[in-house]
């Protein structure tokens, strides 16, 4: 119910936007993720949303990564500038309902690509 777009090939120092969109109703009480998941590594949080517009960054994005959110729209962006080698992952947005008593979602991942 979360679909993802936006990744894709990149060269150091570009920039890319990701887009996640869907939940409906649901959508606007749900704090909001973008996690990333590389080759041989675990899943890791990159940032989050949450419904009344607050954000939280991974210190390896802090400053180049901009979350953001559309109630309006159900989207959560993820504007990524001066990306690096190491940025280059398959990237999930979520929606966190736990304090709803509500299970999670997760959009299908989008490969983001950045080439040295």
């Amino acid at each position: 119910q979360l679909q993802a777009s936006g990744g894709g090939l990149v060269q150091a120092g570009g920039s890319l936007r990701l887009s996640c969109a869907g939940l409906g109703m649901i959508f606007s009480i749900s704090e909001m993720g973008w996690y990333r998941q590389a080759p041989g590594k675990q899943r890791e949080l990159v940032a989050i949303i949450t419904s009344g517009g607050s954000t939280n960054y991974a210190d390896s994005v802090k400053g180049r990564f901009t979350i953001s959110r559309d109630n309006a729209k159900n989207t959560v962006d993820l504007q990524m500038n001066s990306l690096k080698p190491e940025d280059t992952a398959v990237y999930y947005c979520n929606a966190d309902l736990s304090r709803y008593g509500l299970r999670d979602y997760w959009g299908q991942g989008t490969l983001v690509t950045v080439s040295s």
